[in-house]
């Protein structure tokens, strides 16, 4: 997989849940904090206001994507001077993938699209630890047509559910995230400030290492071939990538590798041996002693007992 899948797909957790709302004329809604959490709304119809709990309350127009990836609570409303409802629902209680609800008023002026990830704590990646807590993308004519296209398909599919629409709203939830990050990273990198996961995917070199780790984790990379597949010397690379990315090469890939095989022993029944070799050890007692180094545990003790978080590259 490529970074930015990879990184995704090690991170979503459970079933993610979506609704279509619609708001009748003075209306205001807060939506309180959910760590371990990362929620979007898209303005369908008319207009809002985001209202952050820190800052000026930023206006929201027709097509809009508010993204939300660190759980943090924060309100919307018709006018930064409404009133402002307390949440009515738990966000911790489980919902369903979809659902759509008109609240009681006058004709909507507004329809939302809203949605929620649950996100796996002991996988986060430094990556989406650096967005910022709220991420806005204005409707543009002609840009991140993919996004829009995925945004018009879900409201379609849960506006009027047709056979099959559990499985449809499921896939485009998930890829309404990764065009979101899509969106967000192709912003940020015109940009982007030197260092930084924005400025490592920018950069081509960087990059194409990071790929190349990505795709193949159980390839015997040294920095030599790493600096080969970024088009540099052994000792530019080096420097390159443990600039932007906050870690040398090999030390980024074997962060990658055990957290690789922590979702294996989460996730699947696996033999140790099988892991170790996804993840590129030749025996499964070098496995084991690699893994214990990053976990304070041995594998078999991490799969029977939980899962606490590595420790984090930056």
């Amino acid at each position: 997989m490529d970074v930015l899948s990879d990184v995704v797909a090690s991170m979503r957790a459970g079933v993610p849940r979506s609704a279509r709302v619609e708001w009748p004329a003075r209306w205001g809604q807060r939506f309180p904090s959910a760590p371990g959490s990362a929620g979007f709304h898209v303005v369908l119809q008319g207009s809002c206001w985001a209202i952050p709990p820190e800052g000026e309350p930023i206006a929201v127009g027709t097509g809009d994507v508010l993204f939300f990836p660190h759980g943090h609570g924060y309100a919307l409303a018709d006018s930064p001077t409404s009133p402002i409802a307390e949440p009515y629902c738990d966000p911790d209680t489980p919902a369903e993938l979809f659902a759509s609800a008109s609240l009681e008023g006058a004709r909507p002026v507004t329809v939302t699209l809203c949605g929620g990830y649950r996100l796996d704590s002991s996988q986060a990646h430094p990556l989406l630890r650096e967005l910022p807590a709220m991420i806005h993308l204005p409707a543009e004519l002609g840009h991140d047509t993919e996004l829009r296209a995925a945004v018009e398909l879900l409201g379609k599919e849960i506006g009027g559910p047709r056979p099959g629409a559990d499985l449809v709203v499921s896939a485009l939830l998930d890829m309404l995230l990764l065009y979101i990050l899509r969106a967000w990273f192709d912003v940020s990198m015109e940009h982007c400030e030197a260092g930084g996961w924005t400025a490592a995917l920018a950069d081509p070199a960087t990059s194409a290492a990071l790929d190349a780790i990505h795709r193949d984790p159980a390839h015997p990379w040294t920095v030599e071939s790493l600096g080969r597949r970024a088009g540099l010397s052994r000792a530019a690379f080096s420097r390159r990538f443990t600039q932007y990315v906050g870690q040398p090469p090999l030390a980024y890939l074997t962060w990658w590798r055990l957290g690789t095989a922590a979702r294996m022993l989460r996730d699947s029944d696996a033999a140790l041996s099988e892991i170790a070799g996804a993840i590129g050890y030749g025996s499964e007692f070098a496995f084991a002693n690699a893994f214990k180094r990053q976990y304070a545990m041995a594998p078999g003790r991490y799969r029977r007992h939980g899962c606490p978080a590595p420790p984090s590259l930056r």
